[in-house]
């Protein structure tokens, strides 16, 4: 994944176009992201109690990641994103526009373990 939880980006596309934002959260597999502050949708609340009243709230929409770009840190301007190998092996983003690394060598990599699980379909559940 090129653009990370924390990146600044800017929206090329949409009604939010040149805007630039910090990335909130992403969806990798739908390939979808959350910038904060941006890409508003009005969201009408059916009230739910006394405790929840109805009403309509602006709340933050997710965006494709095609229609947003990588802010280097260092230039300041939105560029695409390579990668580079250091002697370690450790793999690193750099900007395309100035060749300075956008991830600090000193950073943690953070990997999720995922649980497999078995997907149990309505054939599977009839024949057994």
């Amino acid at each position: 994944m090129k653009i990370k939880k924390g990146d600044r980006v800017k929206i090329i596309l949409g009604k939010d176009r040149g805007r630039i934002g910090v990335v909130k959260k992403i969806w990798p597999r739908k390939g979808k992201l959350i910038v904060e502050g941006l890409n508003l949708i009005k969201k009408h609340l059916k009230p739910r109690g006394k405790d929840q009243p109805g009403g309509i709230v602006e709340k933050e929409a997710p965006l494709w990641i095609s229609k947003v770009m990588l802010v280097c840190p260092h230039c300041q301007q939105a560029t695409r994103v390579g990668y580079q190998l250091d002697k370690t092996g450790d793999k690193y983003r750099i900007c395309k526009k100035c060749q300075s690394l956008i991830d600090r060598p000193g950073a943690k990599k953070t990997t999720k373990k995922r649980k497999i699980t078995k997907k149990t379909t309505k054939k599977n559940k009839k024949n057994s």
